[in-house]
């Protein structure tokens, strides 16, 4: 399975701007111009505008949508809503965040299923302290933090010398053993590291991908509202044959292999899937994907203008009305 690639976590957020900030100014997500593969032939093109994107974009890219996704890439809402990928690089060697924006939603309700998601930076953790971001160290030198909605993310106080410096994404689950023969009999994944005793297992595609840890937990594991997905490429000829291995094991497919087309871009093939505990898996076309998943360089600007042209927030405000609660 090393031709998988483990992609991006999907967040629900309420609030932009606050969500926006704890990414650029806490965590210090920032992409060098040059660091996608579209960037020297774009160069080549038309070198003013190229060498004029910037060194510090941190907004991989951004597409607003007038309705719900095919996919329920947005969650199971039908209306308006915004997909923003950010993180330290590019997709195709960095693992990052899509940030999934419902309007007219304020915030959504939190469930126990995600446990948390960790990287190794040292800047991030300086940055928090500078800004009074609230941190608590929870062991030697790894500080536990929030994301606005209150997603947890641990910071390691260390630098490594990989380029990504996410490291894990931490899943609830209620049944260790079962979740292992899912993960890794079925979807293919590599153990890493198992614990009995403290009951979680570290899995991955590759050395160099951030990795999936699996955290045993005793209680019923609730998604509520604020329930994720994790994403994850592989050869697309590999879909069909993966949705037909799902159905032969009776397990849970979520969306049947699907076309997902996004407006002047690459249409990509996905199946969704879900794990016993009910986490969503998104498996997609590797092939359109390294396509769609190219980093534009308009992208921050194409956020701030969404950010700016999205009233809602005052309108409710005025009216003395909250937000909907997803």
């Amino acid at each position: 399975m090393a031709s998988r690639r483990a992609l991006h976590f999907v967040f629900k957020v309420g609030n932009r701007f606050q969500t926006a900030r704890f990414y650029r100014e806490v965590l210090g997500m920032k992409v060098q111009a040059g660091a996608d593969k579209g960037w020297r032939a774009r160069l080549e093109r038309a070198p003013e505008r190229a060498l004029g994107e910037g060194r510090e974009k941190w907004v991989l890219r951004h597409e607003e949508f007038e309705e719900g996704c095919k996919a329920a890439c947005n969650g199971p809402y039908d209306g308006k809503w915004s997909k923003t990928m950010v993180g330290f690089g590019p997709e195709d060697d960095h693992f990052v965040a899509e940030l999934t924006y419902n309007y007219g939603i304020g915030d959504y309700k939190l469930g126990n299923d995600f446990m948390g998601l960790t990287l190794a930076s040292s800047q991030a953790v300086s940055n928090a302290r500078k800004l009074g971001w609230p941190l608590t160290e929870v062991t030697e030198g790894v500080f536990e933090t929030e994301a606005p909605g209150g997603y947890k993310f641990y910071l390691q106080n260390c630098s490594l010398p990989q380029s990504d410096p996410v490291l894990k994404v931490t899943l609830a689950v209620s049944d260790l053993q079962k979740s292992l023969n899912y993960w890794c009999n079925l979807l293919g994944m590599k153990i890493y590291e198992k614990d009995e005793e403290k009951q979680r297992a570290l899995l991955g595609y590759a050395d160099n991908q951030c990795k999936l840890e699996l955290q045993g937990v005793k209680d019923v594991v609730d998604h509520a509202a604020a329930f994720g997905r994790i994403a994850f490429s592989c050869p697309q000829k590999e879909l069909p044959d993966l949705e037909d291995l799902m159905k032969r094991e009776k397990q849970k497919i979520l969306t049947p292999l699907v076309s997902l087309d996004t407006p002047g871009k690459a249409t990509v093939q996905v199946v969704i899937l879900a794990d016993p505990d009910g986490h969503e898996i998104c498996f997609v076309g590797d092939e359109a994907f390294r396509e769609l998943s190219e980093m534009d360089p308009e992208g921050s600007r194409l956020l701030d203008d969404a950010m700016a042209a999205d009233k809602s927030d005052e309108w409710f405000a005025k009216h003395n009305k909250p937000k909907a609660s997803g």
